[in-house]
């Protein structure tokens, strides 16, 4: 009896000293992936046992299981790690398994009842971590952004919105996961209960194949459909994939009908998307489509001069010369991150070695984005700032079409293509349809002799050329 009593105390003893350390490995695990990520995954796992340096757990699903091995695993094991224990390895058991056990343990024959986490009062969203610091107080308003910027703001508010879906398109850094971000921390702030999920399609392709995988289709479409607010990032990743598509299509008219928000974003617009199907593009047209332009010298400006004194304040010992701001927002013009990079970099640079922020300094530390930024305009660019100057689609200059309407801007956006970009003629032909080098040579030729006969003509193109180098 007292030999039990003892036993019984040991295993308690482990048992204890084997939670103390999961706390601690969870409070390790949220330091390093934040707390929405750390409140979504690693929350519902509770610790099963720790034997012979493999870790147990036991998990709402499958699917939840897989994704936390796959994407926070090695976190858990450098936590362990760091509590001095031995752990090689990790395991995850759903509920229904963990339901079995017991079962089996209690020496009963009771029916077995599959379980699934979406199957709970409270569906857990499987949602992406959001950043802290992409708000709308933290986002720079200028001419290229401010219709979208004033739309996130309209989704934020809540309420009945006349346009839905939000759909945001434009080039890499222009700030579309900035306002998606800012959208569904506005939202959280005025109603705590508002249930947002926020993923990049890719995610949203890697859960569906998850849920066929496991076979639990429904406890997908619940989830998916039992949201307030979805949000789906890099909607193009899903372009080709047929049965994913087909799947998007059904949640995205289904959260339609229950008059639920939903906001997209994209590299181009959605009639521009190759791979997509008709069905989701006319879809994806239905509410508002704002284009985030590419940024223009003033409101490069507004951001340089806003994160400046993020950094001043973080590094109070650093000056920084005068002009050097628009000397940087003249220089580099490709993404708004690049620009931030640079910025940080500078600061970063300037007290380590102790020196004032001169244009010495930002050619020594930035030589490599400064040589990058020299020419760094893209054929897509030019498509896009010659059918915005035309009033056209991007895909009519890329299209068969032969109207003059249409054939016009096309040479100029060729001519400006093999003026402004090192592509090759062959290069530029396949980027405007697949056409024959011999017709980007004839379109070069053409506005050429036009530039020196007509004057609009002549001064269009100087126009859209200086906005391209802006």
């Amino acid at each position: 009896m007292f030999g039990n009593a003892l036993e019984n105390y040991e295993l308690g003893k482990v048992k204890f000293m084997e939670n103390d350390s999961w706390l601690k490995v969870k409070e390790f695990v949220k330091v390093n992936v934040g707390e929405s990520a750390h409140s979504n995954w690693i929350k519902p796992i509770e610790l099963k046992e720790i034997k012979n340096s493999v870790a147990k757990f036991f998990v709402p699903t499958r699917f939840i299981g897989t994704w936390v091995e796959r994407n926070y695993g090695d976190y858990i094991l450098q936590g362990f790690k760091a509590q001095n224990v031995k752990i090689d390895r990790l395991e995850f058991l759903a509920v229904k398994l963990k339901d079995e056990i017991n079962s089996d343990n209690q020496k009963t024959k009771k029916p077995f009842k599959k379980e699934s986490v979406y199957e709970s009062k409270e569906l857990v969203l499987p949602s992406s971590p959001l950043d802290e610091r992409f708000t709308f107080d933290r986002f720079v308003v200028g001419k290229p952004n401010e219709l979208a910027h004033a739309a996130a703001k309209r989704v934020s508010d809540g309420g009945k919105v006349t346009f839905n879906p939000l759909f945001l398109y434009g080039g890499v850094g222009l700030g579309k996961t900035h306002l998606m971000h800012s959208i569904a921390w506005s939202i959280k702030q005025k109603n705590k209960k508002a249930r947002i999920l926020y993923l990049s399609a890719e995610q949203f392709m890697y859960r569906f194949v998850q849920a066929l995988r496991f076979k639990d289709m429904h406890a997908f479409k619940k989830l998916f459909r039992s949201v307030d607010v979805l949000m789906v990032d890099d909607v193009q990743f899903i372009a080709g994939k047929d049965s994913t598509q087909d799947e998007f299509f059904h949640t995205f008219n289904a959260l339609c009908e229950q008059g639920k928000q939903i906001v997209i974003s994209a590299d181009r617009a959605p009639g521009e998307i190759d791979g997509l199907e008709e069905r989701i593009k006319s879809r994806l047209a239905w509410g508002l489509v704002v284009d985030v332009h590419p940024t223009d010298y003033e409101l490069r400006l507004g951001i340089l001069q806003a994160k400046a004194e993020i950094q001043t304040d973080l590094n109070k010992d650093v000056r920084i010369g005068e002009g050097i701001l628009e000397y940087l927002a003249h220089r580099i013009s490709s993404n708004v991150r690049v620009l931030e990079g640079a910025l940080t970099r500078l600061f970063a640079f300037a007290a380590l070695v102790g020196r004032e922020i001169s244009i010495d300094l930002v050619q020594e530390c930035l030589s490599d984005i400064l040589r990058t930024s020299e020419r760094k305009v893209t054929i897509e660019e030019i498509i896009r700032k010659v059918s915005d100057h035309y009033n056209l689609r991007m895909s009519d200059l890329i299209s068969a079409r032969r109207a003059r309407s249409v054939a016009r801007p096309r040479q100029i956006a060729m001519f400006l293509s093999k003026n402004l970009t090192s592509k090759s003629l062959p290069e530029i032909g396949r980027r405007f349809g697949g056409r024959d080098h011999t017709t980007v040579i004839h379109a070069i030729r053409k506005i050429e002799e036009l530039k020196l006969t007509d004057v609009q003509i002549a001064d269009e193109v100087e126009i859209i050329r200086r906005t391209l180098e802006a």
